[in-house]
């Protein structure tokens, strides 16, 4: 029986250009499943779109000297005609300035407000005297009320994750320009987050969800109180009744996906949205893990209407490039339009899904992609393809020939194809791209195996041997069926081709999955001329796309190095149970500063994977703050804490030193809070 399954990916917000670090969180990981679950016949509605409200959209615009509406209109295009190129199957893209997301979302205003959830309040918002308006809380940093880390952000201390308002800071100021913020009476709306708890809490219990996103959820839950749904501004959806007020962008936004299937169709977004046979995936990263967990169930249960609340919640980590957050002011990033130059969006597609950040953040590397398209997609899945068909157009009259006597090797071989294309299947209904991305060379490994076991080749000089032959490319084709199924969701462009090379001419993506698999290709069928799927990158225009990043990144501060003439001497021996004493982790730097009045100090804050920790590190003069973010360093973390130009450090990172010039061991993929020994 068909399943209805609604699918959302986050709405991207209308800022900026997307990159490959969104794409692996919550987007191509959606398109994949919506893709796997239209293959098993179910009646899949996948929905995006453009967030184009907000503070910072306002402010964008300003320094383009463009209008907000402008801006929105370029960035919708730009991200839009992305995911065309990387060939996402979006059931409809909307943007939240479409004329029909006014009144939905102030319908959701009116009956959260008829239930006595709004309540209205004048209190003391921050201003900027020097901007000449409020600010909002992301653009806003100071002292953390609870730890007192002085980087805090405006509503979320990245040190302690502690949960507040923005006039809790101390000493706030703007992120933009570092003047300071004086409160000023402002009369804002505000939901009673707090009448949820009970409900919200007892909603989550059963969930099995990822353990981060569960503990991330509870947290909030547990510590909800009420929270502002409006700004002063002239961008964004109109509050009723209440003259030069917005929607906070916050609450807009996931409202957004109604809003958009309603534009999808008007006569059926009920079907999904208000059906509770309906399942609900919302696909996100762990930045919008409070938003669509905590805050848009709670607007949801407020409705009159029954809306559907999510029942599956991905939420991925970070993706990086080359161990370091997507920058383009930086020049740390992909030029995509040389890319898609060069490269295809299904070689894209793959070196994303094979490193999905599922449980942890995880990267792109030029030198990995690299070794994706050569020796995975090319040597064992492309080359497996193309081999088989290439020996049935020379020996089988370019025809699928029979499957005759089934000896003990082919039995097997078949059986194991089985088992493969089960936790294919099992891993896409899970979320687990990754082993689907796996599963899928581990298929294409199994049929060379056989293939080479089967020796075609002998086979065919001897006319004996002629069922044992067609038995064995039968079997072979099979395999390359299947790899065609289970690579659809992926690199759907590929796959197609590899369906319409085995003489198919109907769209595989439209196919039913069991079918496919259960039903045999049909002795006889015409193979037409085979081709090659994927080309071989070479090791010169992977070298140049490293040599591009980068490029506008301070170069490290390095004394003279010269050789010493004596070395240190040894220090004094100590015995194994003095050296085991330490505990040496690995430790990645989230955030660096200079230290304020020294030359040689900065301050880190430097994630061990239990904890994040505060250090103290004399290297200013052989690095700029920027150069160490994402680095992963070799911590001494059980150093009693020390307090140095009032800073309390919690720890040591270890340095490699030559005359005045410093170096910083650094760990390339092990994750934080690893054992050193």
């Amino acid at each position: 029986m068909k399943q209805k399954i609604l699918i959302t990916s986050a709405l991207p917000y209308a800022n900026g250009p997307l990159h490959f670090g969104h794409i692996a969180g919550a987007y191509l990981p959606g398109d994949c499943y919506a893709r796997f679950e239209r293959l098993k016949g179910n009646d899949v509605l996948y929905i995006c779109g453009s967030d184009e409200h907000g503070v910072a959209i306002t402010l964008s615009a300003d320094l383009a000297k463009r209008s907000p509406k402008e801006h929105v209109d370029l960035f919708h295009k730009i991200n839009r005609d992305f995911f065309n190129q990387l060939e996402f199957s979006f059931d409809h893209y909307s943007r939240t300035t479409w004329p029909g997301h006014v009144p939905v979302t102030q319908d959701f205003y009116r009956a959260l407000d008829k239930k006595g959830l709004i309540e209205e309040k004048t209190e003391n918002h921050l201003y900027s005297e020097q901007e000449k308006r409020f600010l909002a809380d992301r653009y806003v940093v100071g002292t953390c009320p609870k730890c007192g880390y002085e980087e805090a952000r405006g509503d979320e201390c990245q040190r302690c994750a502690a949960s507040y308002e923005a006039t809790d800071l101390k000493n706030p100021r703007s992120k933009l320009t570092h003047s300071p913020l004086t409160l000023k009476p402002s009369n804002h709306l505000y939901l009673r987050f707090d009448k949820f708890k009970d409900q919200l809490a007892s909603w989550i219990k059963d969930k099995k969800w990822k353990e981060n996103v569960l503990h991330f959820a509870k947290r909030y839950i547990d510590d909800l109180k009420p929270r502002a749904i409006t700004r002063d501004s002239d961008w964004g959806v109109p509050v009723p009744n209440h003259p030069n007020k917005v929607f906070y962008v916050w609450f807009d936004a996931p409202i957004g996906y109604i809003s958009a299937t309603k534009e999808w169709d008007p006569k059926r977004w009920e079907e999904y949205w208000l059906d509770p046979k309906t399942k609900l995936v919302q696909f996100i990263g762990k930045d919008n893990i409070p938003f669509h967990a905590v805050f848009f169930p709670a607007m949801l249960m407020g409705q009159d209407l029954p809306y559907k609340l999510p029942d599956e919640l991905p939420a991925n980590e970070f993706f990086l490039l080359e161990g370091r957050q997507f920058s383009k002011s930086d020049g740390w990033y992909i030029d995509l339009k040389e890319f898609f130059q060069k490269y295809t969006p299904d070689q894209a597609r793959y070196a994303l899904a094979a490193n999905a950040p599922e449980t942890a953040d995880s990267e792109f590397r030029w030198k990995d992609f690299q070794m994706r398209c050569n020796a995975e997609l090319l040597g064992k899945f492309g080359n497996f393809v193309h081999r088989v068909l290439t020996f049935a157009k020379l020996h089988c009259h370019s025809k699928v020939p029979s499957l005759g006597h089934l000896k003990e090797q082919d039995k097997e071989f078949l059986e194991q194809m089985k088992t493969l294309v089960d936790v294919s299947a099992q891993s896409f209904a899970n979320f687990h791209l990754r082993k689907a991305s796996q599963t899928l060379m581990d298929l294409s490994q199994l049929g060379n195996a056989y293939f080479d076991a089967k020796k075609p080749w002998v086979l065919a000089k001897d006319p004996s041997q002629k069922e044992a032959l067609e038995t064995a490319i039968n079997c072979c084709i099979e395999c390359i069926k299947n790899l065609a199924l289970l690579a659809s969701p992926i690199i759907p462009t590929s796959a197609q081709k590899i369906w319409n090379m085995l003489g198919n001419t109907s769209t595989l993506a439209k196919g039913n999955w069991d079918k496919i698999h259960q039903d045999p290709v049909p002795p006889n069928q015409k193979l037409p001329e085979p081709h090659v799927l994927f080309r071989k990158i070479e090791d010169a225009e992977i070298e140049e796309q490293i040599a591009h990043l980068g490029k506008s990144l301070p170069k490290p501060k390095e004394a003279p190095m010269t050789t010493p003439t004596t070395h240190a001497p040894l220090k004094t021996l100590i015995d194994y149970a003095d050296f085991e004493k330490l505990d040496l982790r690995i430790g990645q730097v989230l955030e660096a500063t200079k230290v304020p009045k020294s030359k040689k100090l900065l301050k880190l804050l430097v994630d061990l994977g239990f904890e994040k920790r505060t250090i103290v590190s004399g290297i200013a003069l052989s690095y700029e703050p920027e150069q160490l973010i994402h680095k992963k360093l070799i911590v001494v973390a059980n150093l009693k804490p020390a307090t140095i130009m009032g800073i309390e450090s919690q720890g040591m990172a270890l340095t490699a030193s030559l005359d005045q010039h410093l170096e910083l061991p650094e760990i390339q993929r092990l994750p934080p809070g690893s054992m050193i020994s």
